[in-house]
C-alpha cells in the first residue's frame, strides 16, 4: 500500500531549461533543448518493462519497445490513467516519453507548453 502511495501522481517541476517528472522511486529529467516532438496518443503501444510497474490504471518506469530491443532505447512512462489520453514526448535522441496527469486539463496545458517550446526552438 506504501508503493501504491508513493506513485499515487506525478509529480512535475518546471525550471528555465528543463521539466523533472517524479512518481515514487522513477524519475526524469526532460530537457527543452532536445524536445523533437510532441502528439496525443490514446494507447501506448506494447512494451517490454524494464522496471516499474502497471496497477489499476496507472503504469510508471522504464519500458523498451519490443522493435527495439537491440538497441536498448529506453520509453519512460509516467502514465496516471490509461483511459485518458496520453502525451507522447521524442527527442532528438529518439528517446520517449508516455505522460498524463490525474487532471485531463492539467494534462492538455502540458501538452501546449511542449508544443510552445518546440516552437520557440525553430
Amino acid at each position: 500500500m506504501m508503493a501504491f502511495a508513493a506513485h499515487y501522481k506525478n509529480w512535475t517541476r518546471i525550471e528555465p531549461d528543463k521539466m523533472t517528472i517524479l512518481s515514487g522511486v522513477y524519475y526524469h529529467d526532460l530537457k527543452f533543448d532536445d524536445l523533437e516532438e510532441v502528439t496525443w496518443v490514446d494507447r501506448i503501444p506494447p512494451m517490454v518493462r524494464l522496471n516499474g510497474f502497471s496497477a489499476f490504471e496507472k503504469g510508471k518506469g522504464v519500458y523498451q519497445e519490443f522493435k527495439d530491443t537491440l538497441t536498448e532505447k529506453k520509453v519512460y512512462v509516467f502514465v496516471d490513467n490509461f483511459e485518458q489520453q496520453k502525451i507522447h514526448v521524442i527527442t532528438k535522441d529518439a528517446s520517449q516519453l508516455y505522460l498524463n496527469l490525474k487532471d485531463s486539463t492539467e494534462t492538455v496545458e502540458m501538452f501546449d507548453f511542449f508544443k510552445e517550446k518546440i516552437e520557440l526552438q525553430k
